[in-house]
């Protein structure tokens, strides 16, 4: 099973672009007319990366830290052009797939506590303003679980509508409201602890080499009712994705199988970013 892991984030290592896409990764997605990106669309890699691919290790906030709490997070996530051709309004039709895991590298046996399978099908539509790329809006259809049984089951689906804008070369900010389909019979709060909508900021520096970033999940509830994620990266190399990366997160429903469970706790470690927009 680890050896299968690692393997796969090896893999998408090395398929992740790099020189091909350095300008787009720059940032300066403003400087390019909409040909130039509809035809990075187009011509892209079939097999890519679509959410943050991490491996990050850390300790909780405001406990004292042990062997059970000190944990690993990691995620790998990918996406796959299923057409060649355009679709009608400027549209690509992608597969999604990204899985998270929670592992106690700490305990005996090492045991992964958590795994979190989320796949999905969607639409994705690059915008154009005044003849200059703004960004992109995403509908898709996705599922989550953690793909046990009895009492541990947690599952849910979500028609989801996302999109992220460049404000200029060094903010964007991103959203995602969704629809939930909920079927899990272990789970029927789940609005309650992972949200029903979120918003997220992502700031560069100018020679684009550290980014921060916030994204707020709204859970139902409290209008006050968030769940927090701070993040910092620096990159190790302008014409490269892979960063030196913390993150913090602080609230309810970082894994499934604990959703209810208050977690605030900060990682450090390595992540691969997509070429274009961090997605969640």
């Amino acid at each position: 099973m680890l050896r299968r892991l690692f393997f796969l984030f090896a893999m998408i290592l090395w398929l992740t672009p790099s020189e091909a896409h350095a300008q787009i990764i720059s940032g300066d997605y403003g400087r390019f007319n909409p040909d130039s990106i509809r035809r990075d669309f187009r011509d892209q890699p079939y097999f890519g990366l679509y959410k943050d691919n991490y491996f990050i290790f850390g300790p909780p906030i405001g406990h004292k830290a042990n062997k059970h709490n000190t944990n690993v997070k990691f995620q790998i996530s990918i996406a796959a052009r299923l057409t060649n051709a355009t679709l009608p309004w400027g549209t690509y039709l992608y597969l999604f797939y990204s899985q998270k895991c929670f592992w106690n590298v700490l305990e005996n046996s090492l045991p992964m506590t958590d795994l979190n399978f989320n796949p999905g099908i969607g639409i994705t539509k690059p915008l154009f303003v005044k003849n200059r790329y703004i960004g992109k809006v995403s509908l898709i259809l996705e599922h989550e679980s953690n793909g046990r049984d009895s009492i541990w089951s947690r599952s849910w689906n979500k028609v989801s509508f996302a999109g992220n804008i460049i404000i200029d070369p060094n903010l964007s900010v991103s959203g995602k409201i969704w629809i939930p389909i909920i079927d899990g019979g272990n789970n029927k709060d789940i609005l309650h602890y992972c949200g029903v909508y979120q918003v997220g900021m992502q700031v560069l520096s100018n020679n684009k080499k550290f980014c921060g970033s916030v994204t707020l999940v709204k859970r139902a509830g409290n209008f006050f009712n968030y769940n927090t994620i701070l993040e910092l990266a620096y990159r190790f190399n302008r014409n490269t994705n892979q960063y030196f990366f913390l993150q913090y997160y602080n609230g309810y429903g970082e894994g499934l199988l604990d959703y209810k469970v208050w977690k605030s706790q900060v990682r450090v470690g390595i992540v691969l970013r997509p070429s274009m927009f961090s997605d969640f």
